[in-house]
């Protein structure tokens, strides 16, 4: 079984806004259609690929495609031009390919850059058993369909919905016929060719879709396609960070760990509010991020910091890893002392500095250990933390 792609992109997107056609914005750093393209050409199902655009449009093309990967583009034909309508753009589109003469043809959007070849194979299975199938996911939302006055005339039943995506398979010699059929009784009105095929008799079937497979529109559909494409494409690396902290009890009746107010006999040292494990745990992730110690954002001589609350150097450390881009995975400190004990406190610990980080409460371990009456924890002359902090950031992160 031969199979061609066919990508549309020959509409003008007026309502994605000013500007060039919307499948030729730049959309994390490449043009929207060589993403689309991109997973059709790797793809080894995908004998032959064809791209309609507009007449316009042949520069916008060329630079779309010299953004691919080299060595891509050696199944990609020559462009075929579009017409007045989707229709008219498909139905050249298929003339241009008849020559190749494939045994079946896969019809998409240029506006769909999410595309998966997971999807692509999909739509090859099956198209290799159907004359036609259309790509569709369950509907989530109540459906209404209503009158002129925009009165509810029936409610369908969710179970039987879809909504239908690209890209659509069919029998290649069956789906020209049909357009052509179309086009003999000027009918130019239908939105997808799956709804073509069934109005030329066809038997369409839908297979699984991808939610994440969305169409770009409007121009708000822009910034959260960028976020997307950032989190789908970004290399991370993981980093390491370990920090170590200690205080001397001194007198008080009460001790701050884990960013929990804690009853003892003892209080600490400290020039801030001396919670060792939220200290440690801002040294791990500065440590991980290669940007100096709590010293160095908080040194004690500024006053300001005087009996800080130490969620707040916490949250300043989480705070610049994001900024870079980067991800908190995974918080885990260990308290060392004699007393007091972890024990009672600790979901109540593990819960504070989840919210905090903004982490889940899976993200953050907390663990507790005596050093057998040795050194000046075992003596109780202080209290000690030492932790570690995995984060991701983007390749090349400095």
């Amino acid at each position: 079984m031969s199979v061609a792609a066919l990508i549309v992109a020959a509409g003008r997107g007026s309502r994605a806004g000013e500007g060039v056609p919307k499948q030729y914005r730049w959309l994390g750093g490449k043009p929207v259609l060589a993403l689309t393209l991109e997973p059709f050409l790797r793809h080894p199902r995908i004998g032959k690929a064809l791209v309609v655009i507009h007449p316009d449009d042949l520069d916008l093309y060329r630079e779309s495609i010299a953004s691919l990967p080299e060595g891509l583009t050696g199944d990609l034909l020559p462009v075929a031009y579009g017409g007045e309508t989707r229709q008219d753009s498909v139905r050249g589109g298929l003339e241009a390919l008849a020559s190749h003469a494939p045994s079946r043809v896969l019809i998409h959007d240029a506006a769909r850059p999410f595309v998966t070849e997971a999807l692509i194979e999909r739509a090859c299975e099956t198209a290799g058993e159907c004359e036609a199938a259309v790509p569709g996911i369950a509907v989530t939302d109540t459906i209404k369909v209503i009158g002129p006055r925009g009165e509810v005339m029936s409610t369908p039943e969710r179970a039987s919905l879809r909504a239908v995506q690209t890209p659509q398979a069919f029998d290649f010699a069956s789906l020209l016929m049909a357009h052509r059929k179309a086009a003999a009784a000027s009918l130019g009105t239908f939105t997808d060719d799956g709804a073509l095929a069934e109005w030329a008799g066809l038997t369409v079937h839908v297979f699984q879709g991808d939610p994440h497979n969305v169409k770009l529109t409007h121009a708000s559909d822009f910034p959260e396609a960028e976020r997307r494409l950032r989190g789908f494409l970004m290399t991370y690396v993981t980093r390491l960070g370990t920090g170590f902290d200690v205080h001397a009890f001194g007198d008080g009746d009460h001790v701050w760990l884990g960013g929990i107010r804690v009853p003892h006999d003892r209080g600490v040292v400290a020039h801030s509010d001396g919670d060792v494990i939220l200290h440690a745990l801002t040294d791990a992730l500065l440590g991980a991020l290669a940007d100096g110690d709590i010293g160095t954002h908080f040194p004690p001589s500024d006053p300001q910091w005087r009996g800080a609350s130490s969620d707040r150097f916490l949250a300043h450390a989480v705070a610049l890893v994001r900024e870079r881009g980067g991800l908190v995975d995974h918080l885990d400190a260990t308290l060392l002392c004699e007393k007091p004990r972890l024990g009672p406190y600790r979901e109540a610990m593990r819960r504070r500095i989840a919210d905090i980080a903004g982490l889940r409460l899976d993200q953050v371990s907390l663990k507790a250990t005596t050093t057998e009456k040795l050194g000046f924890t075992g003596r109780s002359e202080g209290i000690a933390a030492q932790a570690a902090a995995t984060i991701r950031l983007p390749e090349g992160t400095p």
